[in-house]
């Protein structure tokens, strides 16, 4: 498995532009919670379980394959999003599932304009996996502001 620090160097390679970066902060957050809030409304066949929380399990492994330090804080960002699924599938006035659909095409239509602004296209042409890696190549800059290591 390469390693983030790899992943993250080929990911910045089409992610330069500051407005593109400012757009990124934005919508990846928005997509990863979207995706989840998304797969949070798949009912499930058993009581007690959330397809959400097995997708979360899922990502989680790979993270801590990419980095055990850097899917502490990404775990982190995954266990408030699934509060949030949680908060918003019981209080909201829309099902869960419309919000999500709502705010994942926006984010995306957000995050193909920052790429028409960046004047490349998207990672995860050239690779699904950057699917995952935008959300840690943005937790790698909050650690490096933290002066952490990951």
């Amino acid at each position: 498995m390469r390693s983030a620090d790899d992943w993250f160097d080929d990911y910045g390679q089409s992610h330069t532009n500051p407005t593109n970066k400012a757009i990124h902060w934005i919508c990846v957050p928005l997509i990863f919670w979207s995706v989840l809030a998304l797969i949070w409304s798949i009912p499930s066949p058993m009581s007690g379980l959330n397809w959400a929380v097995v997708g979360a399990l899922g990502a989680q492994f790979y993270y801590v394959m990419l980095s055990p330090k850097l899917s502490l804080g990404i775990g982190l960002f995954m266990v408030l999003s699934l509060l949030i699924c949680w908060a918003v599938d019981n209080t909201a006035p829309y099902a869960l599932w419309q919000v999500a659909l709502v705010v994942f095409v926006l984010a995306w239509i957000g995050q193909f304009i920052g790429h028409k602004i960046e004047g490349e296209k998207p990672s995860f042409f050239k690779d699904l996996q950057f699917l995952l890696i935008g959300p840690a190549w943005l937790m790698g800059f909050i650690y490096r502001r933290l002066d952490w290591s990951y």
